[in-house]
């Protein structure tokens, strides 16, 4: 009898060592996919979100790499008898894990939200207390991503109420990536690492190019100036991401030319690439934008570096992203931006044996003949380069 308990409490231990495993193997590159927030708010049902699904694969979504399909705030209505979570049965009455075997069938992946709190901040029941029934539930439903908010957390200390659930996770028998977001009040970077995949660095995002409006939102420009002072850049990599939330592109509010340089943005702060519109109908300049492989490339480097600002002259700024070695010969992304509004020239000075190649328009630039790279950029639009051959790091 002594052996056989020994046996089962080994087998324990591995089943937990595997899982941990299996959660720290996640997202080694930024998660793309879908969000429902932005655009439906609490506005969602079973039929939204399989049209979403379907729609990432008839409209090359899934093609190039955007994968999980994610239901925010105001699916669950209530736990039951036992303490489970009770999705709303007129808004989901075939159930949440039927729809996660929807997408699943796809070659999707299904991600959900909960709430460090005892409520959700639509005043839905969240999983303060509830964590490990939860992470349960979450795995027997086939979920595969979990948003986690921050609201009506009174005085809960963050470090502790988001281990608590990362801990959960990792025993809940599923691979799951945890999206941790508690708006960078408490500098997550700093400490949540090891506890989840990716951290919210500010307020919630808004279609707009540098703004701010209740509850902290913030616009494209606010939310990566906050990144740039805070050196967020150092904290980035492989497993552990800054979250400037979700991409506004395609919803409106935001010109042509503001959503592909808030693509661009993204692309390089190796942010995750959660779209936020409603994917089902997209005009066709939109989807060209956000199926561009060359620019999502630039975002899914493996190296895993988030950009810098390299260059600040005021109105014009040069960002730098450090991309991963090819054959032993550096790489670079380049962006030059235009964040004021009146079209600006912008000069970048490369090396004479560097390569560019310029990513929005598709078009190799060779050798540089003066080693001077020069655009006159459009109030908030951008150039984005790849530059193969650099010598110098700084």
């Amino acid at each position: 009898m002594e052996k056989l308990v020994a046996l089962v409490i080994i087998k324990f231990a591995f089943g937990l060592l595997l899982n941990a495993q299996d959660f720290n193997d996640l997202a080694k590159t930024p998660p793309m996919g879908w969000n429902s927030w932005n655009t439906f708010h609490c506005d969602i049902n079973e039929e939204i979100i399989k049209e979403v699904a379907d729609a990432f694969v008839t409209k090359g979504l899934k093609d190039v790499g955007f994968e999980y399909i994610i239901i925010d705030d105001c699916w669950q209505v209530e736990r039951d008898e036992n303490g489970t979570l009770v999705a709303d049965p007129k808004r989901f009455p075939s159930g949440i894990k039927s729809i996660a075997e929807y997408v699943h069938a796809l070659g999707l992946k299904f991600g959900i939200y909960s709430d460090a709190g005892k409520k959700t901040c639509m005043e839905r029941p969240g999983s303060r207390g509830h964590e490990y029934q939860d992470a349960r539930t979450f795995a027997a439903w086939g979920v595969d991503y979990l948003k986690y908010d921050w609201c009506n957390s009174g005085q809960q200390n963050p470090y502790e109420s988001y281990a608590v659930m990362s801990d959960a996770l990792k025993e809940c028998g599923r691979p799951v990536v945890f999206s941790i977001c508690e708006w960078g009040t408490n500098e997550p970077w700093t400490w949540a690492k090891d506890i989840g995949h990716l951290w919210r660095i500010s307020g919630d995002i808004r279609p707009c190019w540098d703004c701010t409006g209740e509850r902290a939102c913030l616009g494209v420009m606010n939310i990566v100036d906050i990144a740039v002072e805070k050196k967020l850049s150092t904290y980035a990599g492989p497993g552990h991401w800054n979250d400037p939330d979700m991409l506004e592109v395609g919803n409106p509010g935001l010109s042509d030319v503001e959503n592909k340089s808030h693509f661009s943005l993204w692309a390089m702060m190796a942010a995750p690439l959660m779209l936020g519109n409603d994917v089902r109908n997209m005009s066709q300049q939109t989807i060209d934008l956000l199926t561009n492989k060359e620019v999502i490339a630039i975002n899914q480097d493996k190296a895993g570096k988030q950009c810098y600002r390299f260059r600040d002259f005021g109105d014009t700024e040069i960002y730098r992203k450090h991309l991963q070695e090819t054959n032993g010969i550096q790489q670079d992304a380049f962006l030059l931006l235009n964040r004021g509004n009146e079209p600006k020239k912008i000069s970048l000075y490369l090396e004479p044996q560097a390569e560019v190649r310029d990513l929005w328009n598709k078009k190799n630039l060779g050798k540089l003949n003066d080693s001077r790279f020069e655009a006159v950029v459009e109030p908030h639009d951008c150039v984005l380069l790849k530059v193969s051959g650099l010598n110098f790091h700084n």
